[in-house]
């Protein structure tokens, strides 16, 4: 049998794959622990395990040049173990390291294992932090790798690989291993096609592979890193572009006319210009929306950016052809945000809410704007409208979703209500999702499914600017149109960090003024209830509080999550009405709430939010014509430099795409927005936080192979490739 990248383990070396890896040689063998900890059975898997660091032997320190309190690394051979117990019963090893230049010893409690670990005549790679104890140099802190054994011959070269080991496996078994298929291995056959090779100037795939895990120098290293990175954001972004192809070929959609009468008088009708911004978005959509395929958009744009008239605008298209819209919101919150903005912006065009005028007599043909009512032969209103969420029960709620089954609600406005199964359409042809990140896959894919006989276009936004690598590839897939300027009149928002009592003093005066002076304020608090385990300040104790001991002379009212959705309109009702001059709350507020008169934000601790939720925030505050102040109270300590890092760049920066960026950065792609809803497999090696120009390449030249070859039959090697890096999600690849 041909040995080969998908070979088992097992046949790599014998010897070392069924070396017995616990004590006394007891334990499984190294096959078995490699496949039950990593997930590594083949070759493949085996060489795709990357080194997580490296051991230069030309930056090594010696020991005779160590000074107290360095961080270094030495490579050593041990020249001693000795064991013993101490007066107070604990065992101690200690390991004796000899370099040529000096000793070092290394000092172990409660892990008399340590002892059979470490033996006389071993090459160890030791990091840490350089001490002194008793006249002997020690290191604490201390990261131990065995290079060699005495008698071992793998030339592990200048530069030693260290790969991620599990319990039961050590990393030079691993690399014992890796060495040895490295040598039986023919030429590795290299899935990129030649012509992307060559015009990208990339290392060959079968020398990339090879040199990651043995590099003879940094410069080889990083050559055969951008390699690998490469193919792993080309085969992510082949499936982006592979899946978008698919859809628009496959799924039929509404090619609604192009934007008509209705939107015009609606933007003719609102009591502001739109930006350049805006209108560029509305003509881009309304393009899209009269492609014969889906439209599958992606709505950026910044807090307080304008994107619910532009969504409003896309809804007027498809009623304005026939058919019906829909808005989903993530919470109650800013779904009745997104009702009032509704009522208020399309009354003027003659839009009335559902249940004030008379049922059609038959449903509107495709193309007709207009609406008759049973009882009079005059024009029905431009369109009606209704909100759907948990608040609307009984008689109400059964009246909204007749009207919406039957046609009679053109633009029905809600929260996860909207897909359960009791809702269906009669003709639903658009369907915008806010604050999309919020929601499950299943349920965002379940509202587009109460389309009927085709797929309806599907308008994403997010006020949460998404960074630009994350554009590029977790949503890829997606159309993408940018708010990128704020509506005239809007104020930078100034933002301070508070860390001490004085501060604090401060920004209460500030608020005091504020509401002196006509204007409203907020506090953030992270937790409801004092027994929250985060043991942030609750918003009810912070609200007793800020009322009788900061502010007894100002009206103080609490929102939180745990409230009823009528509670919560209505506290959110009485101080959008001027009844409250401090409004308490958790981070139900974080999107959607639209308050002109409020001017202060008090974010407690808040080193515990990310960048993107501290925008989202301060996106609050600032809406209305007068100055605006955000306060973020750090009380994190003072050595947790990325609290310090996130807080610092909300104080230089109201820009959310650079904020998004510098979130990525901070956090890493893993952590943001939930991608592992996306469907995309991880990465190994790039970084999009630090990977933007590869990225953009490697798209760039992805979709060109797609746009010539949608199906890759010339490239069947590479839909194998393509097929295994998504394994885990082949029906985002291939079905709907």
């Amino acid at each position: 049998m041909t040995f080969s990248l998908d070979s088992s383990i097992r046949e790599v070396d014998p010897r070392v794959a069924n070396r017995r890896m616990g004590m006394q040689d007891k334990g499984p063998p190294a096959h078995r622990v490699l496949a039950d900890g990593l997930g590594i059975e083949t070759v493949r898997q085996l060489l795709h395990h990357y080194p997580r660091r490296y051991i230069d032997r030309t930056q090594v320190a010696r020991i005779r040049d160590l000074r107290v309190g360095q961080q270094a690394t030495i490579i050593a051979r041990v020249r001693g173990v000795t064991r013993r117990r101490t007066r107070r019963g604990q065992s101690m090893v200690t390991i004796t390291l000899w370099d040529g230049s000096g000793y070092l010893y290394l000092t172990f409690f409660n892990q008399p294992w340590i002892a059979s670990s470490y033996r006389e005549g071993h090459e160890l790679a030791v990091s840490g932090t350089v001490t002194l104890y008793g006249g002997k140099l020690q290191m604490a802190k201390q990261e131990v790798e065995v290079l060699r054994a005495e008698a071992e011959t793998i030339h592990t070269g200048r530069i030693t690989p260290i790969h991620r080991a599990t319990e039961g496996i050590t990393t030079r078994t691993i690399r014992e291993l890796v060495f040895r298929a490295l040598e039986q291995l023919p030429d590795i056959p290299d899935s990129l096609p030649q012509d992307v090779v060559e015009a990208e100037a990339l290392a060959s795939y079968d020398w990339a592979l090879r040199t990651i895990q043995f590099p003879q120098s940094q410069e080889e290293l990083a050559r055969a890193t951008e390699r690998l990175k490469f193919d792993e954001l080309f085969v992510l972004e082949l499936g982006v572009a592979f899946r978008k192809h698919r859809v628009a070929a496959q799924e039929v959609g509404v090619a609604h006319p192009p934007r008509g009468e209705l939107v015009e008088r609606f933007v003719a009708a609102l009591p502001f210009e739109l930006t350049t911004g805006q209108r560029r978005a509305v003509g881009e959509i309304t393009a899209a929306m009269a492609r014969p395929h889906p439209m599958n958009l992606l709505l950026q744009g910044d807090v307080g950016s304008g994107k619910t008239v532009v969504a409003l605008a896309a809804c007027l298209v498809a009623v304005e052809s026939g058919h019906q819209a829909a808005i989903m919101a993530p919470t109650e919150v800013l779904a009745g945000q997104h009702g009032r903005n509704a009522a208020i912006l399309l009354e003027p065009i003659g839009a009335v809410p559902y249940g004030l005028v008379a049922r059609r007599t038959a449903p509107a043909a495709a193309g007709q704007g207009s609406l008759l009512a049973e009882t009079s032969p005059e024009p029905g209103p431009a369109l009606t409208f209704a909100m759907l969420t948990a608040a609307v029960t009984g008689q109400e709620r059964a009246r909204v979703v007749e009207g919406v089954r039957s046609g009679d609600v053109d633009l029905v406005v809600g929260t996860h209500a909207l897909v359960q199964e009791a809702v269906g359409f009669r003709d639903l042809s658009l369907v915008v999702i806010d604050e999309q990140h919020r929601f499950g896959v299943h349920q965002r894919m379940a509202l587009k499914l109460k389309g009927k006989d085709a797929s309806p276009d599907v308008l994403i936004m997010t006020a949460t600017p998404i960074p630009r690598t994350l554009a590029l590839t977790y949503y890829g897939d997606l159309d993408v149109a940018v708010l990128d300027e704020l509506p005239a009149g809007r104020q930078p928002v100034e933002t301070g960090v508070v860390r001490s009592a004085e501060e604090r003093r401060r920004a209460y005066d500030l608020v005091r003024r504020e509401v002196m002076a006509g204007r409203q304020a907020f506090v953030v608090c992270a937790a409801i209830d004092e027994d929250n385990r985060l043991e942030v300040k609750a918003a009810e104790k912070e609200a007793e509080r800020l009322a009788t001991e900061v502010f007894p002379d100002l009206r103080v009212d609490v929102l939180h999550g745990r409230m009823r959705p009528a509670d919560k309109e209505q506290r959110m009702d009485d101080f959008r009405a001027g009844r409250f001059d401090l409004l308490i709350s958790t981070t139900v507020i974080e999107v959607g709430v639209d308050m002109p008169n409020a001017t202060v934000m008090l974010v407690e601790n808040a080193e515990r939010f990310g960048l993107a939720q501290l925008h989202q925030l301060r996106g609050r505050i600032g809406r209305g014509a007068h100055r605006s102040y955000c306060f973020l109270f750090d009380e994190s300590a003072p050595d947790n430099e990325v609290a310090r890092q996130r807080l610092e760049a909300m104080v230089r920066s109201t820009d959310g795409f650079e904020l998004a960026d510098e979130d990525l950065r901070l956090r890493g792609e893993g952590t943001l927005f939930d991608i592992r809803q996306s469907g995309l497999p991880d990465l190994e090696l790039a970084r999009l936080a630090e990977d933007v120009d590869l990225v953009r390449r490697a798209r760039s030249r992805a979709f060109s192979l797609i746009d010539g070859d949608p199906d890759l039959a010339a490239h069947p090697r590479l839909k194998r490739e393509l097929e295994d890096r998504f394994a885990e999600s082949i029906d985002w690849l291939f079905h709907s």
